[in-house]
């Protein structure tokens, strides 16, 4: 049985990608310092190592008693306005902590290195859908952290013999995503519209982003691991969405009707992401499977009855006489 050591297991990409390989017969470890992830996400058959990637050591001793054939990296910081408000803690991860993931791979034999990049590393396109052989132009530094430690990766396939597959994923949303990162706006407005919230729309709503469902990430990252040799590939649907169109869909999965109130857009926000998939389906033989409408109403789902769990349990801890004899 091969073995796959996932960082940043304790995630919301992370642990599906985690109950994906469990469920292909793969022996799983994370290792995961629980900064943003949470232990409810993960499945019971896993080995559990908490670590930052940026201590060498302790991610050096998680691995020695692992030994893994395979490391999927996800573990990063991933939201763009800290990466702006914080630069160097941002490069500190994203950047050093790949270096280190690439280090100890190359020190323990590891077959490859599956690693999560972004649409942020591209910036702004004139050409639309973005593929992988297009210029890159980040425009925020964690795009530009993202991307540097793609160069790493391209580097240690030359000088150790490690293979990588690099994934660029789009606006990734789902089961068990917070408001942090990239993709947080659908967690967001689902909640606000769960609540009862007048949700926020930052610039003018024309702003247009390609999702993708967190379940057909996991099978990506599946495929790479079994596709032979390196490659790029972008992870995306290929379905331009404005913001002004998504809140809509979520909308109509409730019984509200509340409008949107517009603020000054975001700095470092991209006006138009969508990524040529392309490739990925040519040599992964992966195929996105959900389409946005079935991938916001299951997250809906979700969500709705997370928040009537959530409710059901401060009603008893308010009213304890609820409780039975």
């Amino acid at each position: 049985m091969e073995r796959v050591l996932v960082t940043g297991g304790f995630g919301f990409i992370g642990s599906h990608i985690v109950d994906t390989l469990i469920r292909n017969n793969y022996k799983v470890a994370l290792y995961d310092n629980l900064s943003t992830g949470s232990i409810s996400n993960i499945h019971s058959k896993v080995m559990v190592f908490i670590g930052s990637i940026e201590d060498e050591g302790s991610l050096e001793r998680a691995m020695e008693t692992f030994r893994p054939d395979y490391v999927v990296h996800e573990a990063a910081q991933v939201s763009v306005q800290n990466s702006i408000s914080d630069i160097t803690n941002d490069a500190l991860i994203n950047i050093m902590g790949t270096i280190n993931i690439i280090k100890l791979s190359h020190k323990f034999a590891v077959k490859k290195v599956v690693f999560s990049s972004s649409a942020a590393v591209y910036g702004h396109s004139n050409v639309m859908p973005i593929s992988v052989t297009q210029p890159t132009q980040p425009l925020s530094p964690y795009g530009a952290s993202k991307k540097t430690a793609e160069e790493y990766l391209l580097l240690a396939q030359e000088l150790y013999d490690l293979d990588y597959a690099i994934l660029r994923y789009s606006n990734v949303y789902g089961p068990r995503q917070t408001a942090n990162g990239e993709g947080g706006v659908i967690s967001i407005f689902t909640n606000q519209v769960i609540n009862k919230e007048q949700p926020v729309i930052y610039g003018d709503g024309l702003q247009t982003r390609d999702f993708i469902y967190v379940a057909d990430v996991a099978s990506a990252n599946l495929q790479a691991l079994k596709f032979d040799g390196s490659g790029i590939f972008n992870i995306s649907s290929t379905t331009s969405t404005s913001i002004n169109e998504l809140y809509p869909i979520i909308q109509s999965f409730s019984q509200h009707e509340l409008s949107p109130i517009y603020k000054s857009a975001k700095n470092g926000d991209i006006k138009e992401s969508l990524l040529c998939n392309k490739q990925s389906i040519q040599k992964l033989g992966w195929l996105p499977e959900y389409s946005l409408t079935k991938g916001l109403s299951k997250t809906y789902e979700y969500y709705f009855r997370k928040n009537q769990i959530n409710s059901t349990t401060v009603e008893t801890i308010l009213n304890p006489t609820n409780l039975p004899l």
